[in-house]
């Protein structure tokens, strides 16, 4: 047998080759897209609630019991499986808020309070509705169990918006719009609720130490630093001091992409003045540059882990009777499908009644209810309030699970319904339109598809 030259041999594979780069972006963009976040998110919990109802459900709780690092008692950081996921990855998520929170205040729909009044209201209404539904259902039934008040409060943006890119081929893109700002809205006033009614053992040293950190972030990213190498660390040591303070360490995330700049920072010429040619202007503002390189984590790893540990509620052996009886369920999932729906959609149709304030022209009512619906689908946020307010592995805690998932998909298969619906009528407009502009050669003026 001849013997293979060199040169024509299979050549070896190496990681992190220059040719993988290429690959690995590819990636990280499939990863931003909405679609895929929701899957990978609902997938994660499809397999927890396997597990956990499985014949290996024990090694389940075992993962989700053990202390990666016992040695941490003194930080207070000796944390379960479970816990790391819920107080450490989740901080990633909440700091991608953080910046989609920023970028919506600087250079968004909230910039202008006049086009921020409806999501602002609506999302304000959702919120409300669904804690009176909850606090009524619960002292109706005697009063146990009004600590979880704030568990159907919250809206979870990336199943909300990935529902909606798969149902979404003709709507307006000003239904995103809205929906994306009602949920940052929605997710700034969970995070204070957080911050304020589910912070045990308040320590105020830490929490003052932590400024210093933070401010240090604050300090390069400002003037443009993304240096790995020193924003890590110090992000990591603002949420282990937010996280010895008693308040949850999320909260880091939040307050780490608050200090970040929106706008892009332009290059100086001689004499420090700006270039007029703009050809000095970065492509974006940092916080752009960052949310850019963080998303594919938090939607492709710190949230699906998440959903891993927080969705495993294990029915076996489960009188399913009486977990559809029991009032903190009633309550969740009244709450989520009655109480958001009629709050977005009630408070929106009170300020536009009563005030100057407009729909976006290319939406209707009907739009609108699919998208209040919608937000009846609250899970990360929801999981984690519910973990807060009850305990992580508690009875409670696993009734909370199995209302927020039943909730969750009334919802969101209501809202399909709705949303599919209306996409059918705008994709026959469009139809309408195309037919016509090829018969006489002048595209018609486009009407939007009507509520009926």
């Amino acid at each position: 047998m001849i013997p293979t030259p060199p040169s024509e041999q299979q050549p070896k594979m190496r990681l992190f080759s220059r040719s993988s780069w290429p690959q690995a972006r590819h990636l990280a963009d499939v990863l931003r897209t909405e679609t895929v976040g929701g899957a990978l998110l609902l997938l994660g919990a499809v397999i927890a609630l396997i597990w956990a109802n499985s014949p290996w459900s024990d090694s389940y709780t075992r993962l989700g019991d053990w202390v990666p690092w016992p040695g941490g008692a003194s930080w207070h950081l000796d944390l379960d499986a479970a816990t790391w996921a819920a107080d450490g990855l989740l901080a990633i998520f909440f700091f991608v808020v953080g910046l989609e929170l920023k970028r919506e205040f600087v250079a968004g729909e909230l910039r202008d309070p006049r086009r921020a009044a409806l999501p602002v209201v609506a999302a304000l209404g959702g919120m409300l509705l669904p804690a009176l539904i909850y606090v009524a259902v619960i002292l109706s039934a005697g009063g146990n169990g009004l600590r979880g008040w704030a568990i159907p409060t919250a809206t979870d943006i990336a199943f909300a918006l990935a529902v909606l890119a798969v149902v979404s081929s003709h709507l307006p893109q000003g239904l995103r719009a809205f929906l994306l700002t009602l949920a940052v809205v929605d997710d700034l006033f969970a995070i204070t609720i957080i911050a304020v009614f589910y912070t045990a053992d308040f320590h105020p040293v830490p929490l003052l130490a932590a400024l210093v950190p933070i401010g240090l972030f604050a300090f390069l990213v400002q003037r443009g630093r993304d240096w790995w190498w020193a924003l890590i660390p110090l992000a990591i040591a603002a949420w282990a001091l937010v996280h010895a303070s008693g308040v949850h360490a999320t909260v880091a995330g939040v307050l780490l992409g608050f200090t970040v700049p929106v706008l892009a920072r332009r290059r100086t010429v001689g004499g420090g003045q700006p270039d007029a040619s703009g050809a000095g202007a970065d492509e974006g503002g940092l916080a752009a540059h960052l949310e850019h390189r963080w998303r594919p984590v938090s939607a492709g790893f710190a949230v699906p882990i998440f959903a891993l540990f927080a969705a495993g509620v294990t029915l076996r052996g489960t009188d399913l009777g009486a977990l559809l009886s029991d009032p903190v369920v009633i309550a969740i999932v009244a709450a989520l499908v009655l109480g958001k729906s009629i709050g977005i959609f009630g408070s929106t149709y009170l300020l536009a009644r009563f005030t100057r304030a407009e729909l976006d022209e290319d939406i209707t009512w009907s739009d609108l209810l699919g998208i209040a619906l919608l937000a009846g689908v609250g899970f990360t946020v929801s999981l984690l309030i519910g973990d807060l307010a009850f305990g992580a592995g508690s009875t409670a805690d696993d009734r909370v699970k199995a209302a927020v998932l039943l909730g969750s998909v009334i919802s969101g298969g209501l809202a399909a319904t709705v949303l599919v619906r209306r996409n059918a009528a705008y994709r026959r407009v469009a139809e309408r339109e195309r037919r016509d502009a090829d018969g006489d050669g002048v595209p018609d003026v486009y009407q939007r598809p009507t509520d009926g």
